[in-house]
């Protein structure tokens, strides 16, 4: 197999991430002596040169470190289990990890402070990208609620603090695109998911979450992107949500710790035309929704386009025995949706305070909902197709160059959902399939 040398000398590589390792001038090439003696010491770890996998050059970089990954088709499951690595494609269009419908999940991420970024990854049975506290006796990532094996102990497995995605595209994996879970302090920004059996994006069980999720665009999914238990400085701005069955769905779940969800701030993000019969059926049967906030508490839906979602754009809803209170709704704009907005607590749960203000652009009239509402009729939804054969997206932008190599620490930074405005329609058109 003939190595394919990187995009640029590898002491320019080696300079830019401070790593100690000794490069030949004469050469360009970087000696490392021999893999044994090296294991979990090296800083810079390049594949295919040093190591023919992934998962390899995991064993070889030591906690700080970085590994780039030359352009090619890696056929592999990755587990990152050393702290604050940065693990970098060189090119996010043709850095390739493929489950060949095979595999469980294509990267996991057990150890804090990680960043992935500027790859692609497909065709896995599970998830596409995992990031977790939560690991099983073998050391792999697990990420699941209850649902018949036992409801999760947050106490037993720490949340992992830190981590970031970017610029990552995930596609036709089998549950989530890119999964947050048991995780907090993180970034989840530029990334494209699609053709997801779940949803193409989700956080869950994080309280308090101090995770931000922007600038993704998500679309012919069952449901672009889900939160359940995600509370408190959880955060979901400008981003594309569009062509899923749902576009985003947040709420309670008792099949994950941490319940009930409350206080996520959910500004500017161009929500609409969710009803792609071409999209993986949602388990719930939900189809031509926007925006569902269900059971959940003290949340903020602001500025943002809802364009376009036949069965409605906003409903509010309880979740079993949780009311949805506190709920508050402003400054969006909503057209062409078969319902603006639902308001539909049950009699069980009755729902308390939840607040359209006056600043949307919405036929419903303003005010603070209370006690049982209607249920919204949901139109039977077409039959979905297999996870494995929505179309691969559009090539997708890069990493801007010289972006420097820095782990996911003191993440998300400074978050200012004032100066998030209304987004336009073509809010992240570039490499989009779906056209409101």
């Amino acid at each position: 197999m003939m190595v394919r040398r990187l995009l640029w000398p590898a002491c320019a590589v080696a300079a830019a991430i401070g790593t100690a390792a000794v490069v030949s001038v004469a050469t360009g090439v970087t000696s490392f002596g021999s893999p044994a003696a090296d294991a979990g010491s090296r800083a810079l770890v390049e594949v295919p040169r040093d190591a023919a996998t992934i998962q390899q050059a995991d064993a070889l970089v030591r906690p700080g470190g970085t590994i780039l990954v030359a352009p090619g088709t890696y056929p592999e499951q990755v587990t990152i289990d050393k702290p604050r690595v940065v693990l970098r494609g060189l090119d996010r269009n043709r850095v390739v990890l493929d489950g060949g419908w095979r595999m469980d999940d294509g990267i996991t991420i057990t150890a804090p402070g990680v960043s992935v970024e500027n790859l692609t990854v497909r065709d896995y049975n599970l998830n596409g990208v995992l990031v977790t506290g939560e690991t099983g006796a073998d050391g792999q990532g697990v990420g699941r609620g209850s649902d018949g094996y036992g409801l999760q102990d947050p106490a037993a497995y720490p949340p992992l603090d830190g981590f970031r995605v970017r610029y990552v595209t995930s596609y036709d994996n089998g549950l989530y695109g890119i999964y947050a879970f048991d995780a907090h302090d993180g970034l989840i920004e530029h990334t494209y998911t699609s053709g997801g059996a779940d949803s193409g994006l989700y956080v869950g069980q994080c309280a308090p979450c101090d995770v931000v999720v922007r600038d993704n665009t998500a679309e012919r999914n069952a449901v672009g992107l889900e939160a359940d238990n995600a509370s408190v400085r959880m955060y979901v701005l400008s981003n594309r949500l569009t062509g899923n069955r749902v576009g985003l769905a947040i709420g309670s779940n008792y099949q994950e710790a941490l319940i009930p969800q409350r206080s996520a701030t959910i500004v500017g993000n161009l929500v609409a035309h969710n009803d792609d019969p071409d999209s993986p059926e949602q388990a719930d049967g939900g189809f031509g929704i926007g925006i569902g906030i269900d059971g959940g508490s003290t949340n903020l839906v602001a500025r943002n386009r809802v364009l376009d979602n036949p069965t409605v754009g906003l409903v509010i809803e309880s979740h079993e025995d949780l009311a949805p209170s506190g709920n508050t709704v402003g400054g969006n704009v909503f057209a062409a949706n078969g319902l603006d907005f639902g308001y539909a607590a049950s009699e069980r749960a009755p729902g308390s305070n939840n607040c359209l203000l006056p600043t949307n652009t919405i036929a419903h009239a303003p005010g603070c909902l209370n006690g049982p509402g209607t249920d919204v009729a949901q139109p039977a939804a077409p039959p979905g197709v297999s996870f494995h054969d929505v179309p691969a997206p559009p090539a997708q932008p890069d990493l801007p160059p010289g972006t420097p190599y820095t782990a996911a620490v003191g993440l998300p930074g400074a978050v200012d959902p004032d100066r998030v405005g209304l987004p336009p329609l073509d809010l992240l058109a570039q490499g989009s399939v779906i056209r409101p």
